[in-house]
C-alpha cells in the first residue's frame, strides 16, 4: 500500500539538495580530501519551503 506524503514545495534556492560537500583542495594525512558540509540557508537543510500563503497567514 503506498504511503501518502503532503505536497511540500521544493526550495527554489537549492532545488531539493539542501546539504552539499565542497572540497577545500587540501588532503588529510591519509590521502583523503578535506571537505566542508554546507546547508541551504533558505530552507535550513530540509529541501522544502512553506507555501507563501501559510507564511503570511501565520502573522
Amino acid at each position: 500500500m503506498p504511503q501518502h506524503t503532503p505536497n511540500t514545495p521544493v526550495c527554489r534556492d537549492c532545488d531539493g539538495f539542501p546539504v552539499v560537500a565542497i572540497t577545500t583542495g587540501t588532503r588529510a594525512p591519509d590521502g583523503t580530501r578535506t571537505t566542508l558540509r554546507v546547508t541551504c540557508l533558505t530552507c535550513k537543510g530540509t529541501g522544502h519551503v512553506a507555501p507563501a500563503a501559510l507564511v503570511r497567514a501565520g502573522r
